[in-house]
């Protein structure tokens, strides 16, 4: 999931972007690989699974 965020990102800046270079996020290609895959991780069914088992052992 997070190699498909980081090609998500990329994509986005590649495609989509920002020329004129006032958008934080989309104006590097870095920045936008590291939203990606920071989005993907956020996503993925481990980090989703892992959240579930912890809020759920905190409320017991």
């Amino acid at each position: 999931m997070i190699l498909l965020g980081a090609i998500s990102g990329f994509s986005y800046w590649y495609f989509i972007g920002c020329t004129t270079g006032s958008c934080p996020i989309t104006s590097s290609p870095y920045i936008s690989i590291i939203w990606g895959a920071t989005i993907g991780y956020l996503l993925s069914p481990t980090n989703i699974y892992h959240n579930k088992k912890y809020h759920s052992e905190d409320n017991n």
